[in-house]
């Protein structure tokens, strides 16, 4: 988006990791293809607490995070298939409950597989959460790592930012393989 004299407007990001018990968030701006750090980190909920307590205590911090930064996109990632049955019902709901927020505030969402999110970050889609880790520190410039949750969401709002702006920031692999 260009403003009236020509500039690029921002676009914030707003990506989301869900959980039942924790659901990380980490905020981007895209500027000119330019990635900036805004702010990231953990909506929780007390373990012992029942699922429908959980994701309502997360609903209503998501609802504040939203307010307070003002996205304009959200990006969240998808359910990871390979889980156990018990855990993946957990994810979906948790994510359902994200999507049910983020549609009552009209924000539009893109989803993303976890492999094409680690690819996007760190060139490969079978990235370590390590690697995935200390490539989102690089690439938005972050002084030290968050907690994983909200470092997963960072790394869905980049990639998220990669698809707004495609020569955003490119990754060019250090070592090249033979």
């Amino acid at each position: 988006m260009s403003d009236r004299w020509g500039s690029v407007t921002p676009v914030r990001i707003l990506g989301l990791d869900p959980g039942s018990r924790v659901c990380g968030y980490g905020v981007v701006d895209v500027r000119g293809g330019e990635l900036a750090y805004v702010e990231c980190g953990v909506l929780t909920a007390p373990q012992d607490r029942p699922m429908e307590e959980r994701l309502g205590e997360i609903a209503r911090g998501l609802r504040e995070v939203i307010a307070e930064l003002s996205p304009q996109l959200v990006a969240i990632e998808d359910v990871f298939s390979h889980q156990n049955l018990r855990s993946a019902l957990a994810l979906a709901q948790a994510r359902g409950m994200a999507l049910a927020v983020v549609g009552l505030c009209g924000l539009a969402v893109a989803s993303y597989a976890p492999a094409l999110v680690k690819k996007a970050v760190s060139g490969s889609g079978r990235a370590d959460k390590t690697q995935i880790a200390r490539m989102v520190q690089a690439l938005i410039g972050l002084h030290s790592l968050p907690r994983a949750d909200a470092t997963d969401a960072l790394a869905v709002a980049i990639t998220h930012g990669r698809r707004l702006r495609p020569m955003a920031a490119r990754i060019v692999p250090a070592v090249v393989r033979p």
